[in-house]
């Protein structure tokens, strides 16, 4: 006696675009909202709604080309040097004085702070490394 068996199907990876899962991710934003019924409208799993979240909360939700184009930078300056000068006196330069303060960068899972003043050269190499 034979026996047939039906398998299930093979489940197919989907490639949504990028525009629409940023769609779907902003739904979740909204107010009232909630991930389990905007997954449900849109015929996907709340566990991909939840890992795209997370991609968006990090900024890698983008094109390729997109996250070449921009670089998060905060610039934290902390100076208490201050110069005077006497209402008399000719108008001198001040002197050059290094900087008190510090680049912190983040791209995706990369974070790089820098203190003082970096070298001109070493920071363009730094940077476009990090843009690659």
């Amino acid at each position: 006696m034979s026996q047939t068996v039906e398998l299930p199907a093979k489940r197919q990876n989907r490639r949504h675009p990028l525009d629409w899962k940023r769609s779907v991710v902003e739904q979740t934003f909204e107010p009232g909202a909630a991930v389990a019924r905007i997954a449900r409208e849109n015929n996907i799993n709340a566990n991909q709604v939840w890992a795209w979240r997370k991609l968006y909360a990090q900024g890698l939700l983008v094109e390729e080309a997109e996250t070449q184009t921009m670089l998060p930078v905060v610039v934290d300056v902390q100076s208490d040097r201050k110069t005077a000068q006497a209402p008399d006196a000719p108008h001198t330069p001040a002197p050059a004085v290094a900087a008190n303060g510090s680049i912190q960068l983040q791209h995706g899972n990369t974070s790089l702070r820098i203190e003082g003043v970096p070298d001109a050269t070493i920071l363009r190499l730094v940077l476009e490394r990090i843009l690659r």
